[in-house]
């Protein structure tokens, strides 16, 4: 396996919030392998609650785990796993129905930076958000690395991987959702839009922002107001100003009709 397979691996969990999430999270373990000599209490929690699981441990040489290691930053942990198992649009939208909740979905268009993928599942994890959806190609997938950017959010967030966002999008909106993309020159403030209800935020690529599809299928495009220098925050940032906009909303929009 080369160094490029290597990257985007999923069967492998690294380093101790990913790892301890995972396994409070139920997900299929085969094996964990633990750095020899370590016995802090947090490396001890993970080992413990593994062995009650039935979870293999094997302990070895620091420099075994430097080699299997996808991030270089395993903190002594290394769980190998069953293959992640996506979920789909009508699991995250009966998600949200189970919870008596307005969907609340988040869409990554083209996100190929998998430390920016595991940073907006982790505000999308923390916020509420019912589920992440994402392209089967030009995106990071799942792996290792996202998974430890998460700091374990991946393993409880509900992610769908579709072939095409567009035709995701279209399904979302025939489902009752309002889609809101984000774009740097959108005539319309975060601010100053209301994103109550059931809605879908579309996030764009690094680089390129949203393609041309995805925003002719957005209903609103709105802007973040930017009072500095530089034009621009990166995908990650700007994903946790818009769904936390959403969430001060909603909580408002309660307050009210409580």
């Amino acid at each position: 396996m080369d160094e490029k397979e290597n990257t985007v691996r999923e069967d492998l969990i690294e380093g101790r919030n990913a790892v301890a999430e995972a396994l409070r999270a139920g997900r299929t373990i085969d094996k964990l392998f633990v750095a020899r000599g370590e016995t802090d209490r947090t490396l001890g929690r993970i080992i413990a609650r593994a062995r009650d699981k039935g979870i293999p441990v094997t302990e070895c040489d620091r420099r075994k785990l430097d080699s299997m290691s996808v991030t270089h930053a395993h903190q002594g942990v290394i769980a190998q796993a069953a293959m992640r198992e996506y979920s789909t649009i009508d699991e995250i939208l009966l998600y949200a129905e189970e919870r008596g909740e307005d969907p609340f979905v988040v869409v990554c268009d083209e996100i190929a930076d998998p430390h920016n993928l595991g940073a907006i599942l982790r505000t999308a994890e923390c916020a509420g958000v019912h589920g992440v959806i994402i392209p089967k190609r030009r995106s990071a997938g799942i792996t290792a690395v996202v998974d430890k950017a998460s700091a374990g959010a991946a393993e409880h967030i509900r992610v769908a991987r579709v072939p095409n966002i567009s035709a995701a999008i279209r399904e979302l909106k025939d489902r009752g959702l309002w889609v809101y993309g984000a774009e740097a020159d959108a005539p319309a403030e975060l601010w100053d839009t209301s994103m109550t209800g059931s809605i879908c935020l579309v996030i764009g690529s690094e680089g390129f922002g949203l393609s041309r599809l995805v925003r002719e299928n957005c209903d609103v495009m709105v802007r973040i107001p930017l009072r500095g220098k530089v034009t621009s925050l990166n995908a990650s940032a700007s994903a946790a100003v818009m769904i936390y906009e959403v969430v001060r909303q909603r909580l408002a929009a309660e307050k009210r009709e409580g």
